[in-house]
């Protein structure tokens, strides 16, 4: 294990930004964000930045290819893959566990190349949540924010920040950063997990009762009447969808730059009326269904399909950015049980 003092940490970003591109989280006005880094750039105490760290590897949006058309000519243009090596410091253990679940969407086959590409040049640099919000509830869905995982996880004390490499990308950046770092013992760090899992103990949202989630249980889940109530405020605005960071849906689109045609993917929201919209029409009609649409497939279609992984980390995003207060703790404690 490494360490380096808090009062030095501009030292470690300045080292890591040497050779590679570093983003962390920054403050602004409307909250933390991740913010590439520059020199004297302060990193945010804030938990979580409003938007998950998935946007560097998929991101709002992406173009993929344009055309230029002349007469019955089509040349076309691919873009430039992004080649930089970056690292993307101070990611909780909810947005690292949120890769793992993008992974089984966008590595299977047929690899999604975009994503993977980004994969293969990003390290990532986790913090331990010394502070959990009332918001949180990770440990629901077998996330320990004490272990945040990434190539090189760290925690932080009163005045220092312990660094230990997890993978071979995560040694190889400890080792390109030695000058300003120190040795360690690998205990110097425990004190502060104790003081996180005591935290997290006593958080309002624990112990969930997931145990009606399941494959079995579907046509239960699927027709029952709560669906309605619970969706009755539902605004459709896709607030959830854009914060969450696991939600995989995109759309592709073709831009008319009057100089040719820009094809781009873009985010798209299960909550809009225009999702998966075929030639005869939307097959959601009503809020209801595409309400139920979102939650089924965080809780029920995709842990079908992903050996019981549920497609939600309990990063708390959406419960603190819904402007009618409905999220997937609701949903769960209406759905799921006697333990609400």
């Amino acid at each position: 294990m490494k360490q380096i003092k808090l009062d030095s940490i501009q030292s470690l970003f300045k080292a890591l930004s040497a050779t590679r591109t570093l983003y962390l989280p920054v403050d602004t006005p409307a909250g933390a964000d991740f913010k590439k880094y520059e020199d004297g750039v302060l990193w945010s105490g804030a938990l979580n930045p409003n938007r998950s760290a998935k946007d560097f590897f998929f991101p709002q949006t992406e173009n993929m290819v344009d055309f230029k058309v002349e007469g019955k000519t089509i040349e076309i243009i691919e873009p430039t893959r992004p080649d930089e090596d970056f690292v993307v410091f101070g990611v909780r253990a909810c947005d690292a566990r949120s890769f793992e679940l993008l992974d089984k969407v966008f590595l299977c086959d047929p690899v999604d190349t975009y994503y993977q590409n980004r994969r293969e040049h990003g390290v990532i640099v986790t913090v331990c949540c010394n502070k959990p919000a009332e918001t949180c509830f990770c440990t629901n869905f077998g996330i320990d924010p004490t272990a945040p995982g990434g190539d090189v996880a760290c925690w932080q004390d009163d005045d220092t920040l312990y660094l230990q490499a997890n993978t071979k990308a995560g040694e190889a950046l400890l080792n390109s950063v030695a000058d300003v770092l120190a040795e360690a013992d690998d205990s110097a760090a425990d004190s502060v997990k104790e003081t996180v899992k005591a935290i997290m103990a006593k958080l309002p949202i624990q112990n969930l009762d997931l145990s009606a989630f399941t494959e079995d249980n579907l046509l239960n889940l699927f027709g029952s009447e709560q669906w309605k109530k619970l969706s009755e405020a539902c605004l459709g605005c896709g607030t959830c969808t854009f914060v969450c960071p696991t939600c995989q849906c995109y759309d592709i689109k073709d831009f008319d730059t009057g100089h040719g045609i820009k094809r781009f993917r873009c985010w798209d929201s299960c909550m809009y009326s225009e999702f998966t919209r075929c030639a005869h029409g939307n097959p959601r009609l009503s809020q209801v269904e595409r309400f139920r649409q979102r939650f089924m497939h965080k809780l029920v279609y995709f842990p079908a399909n992903n050996n019981g992984d549920f497609s939600c980390v309990g990063c708390g995003r959406c419960l603190a950015k819904c402007p009618i207060s409905m999220n997937i703790v609701k949903v769960i404690k209406a759905l799921g049980g006697a333990n609400k």
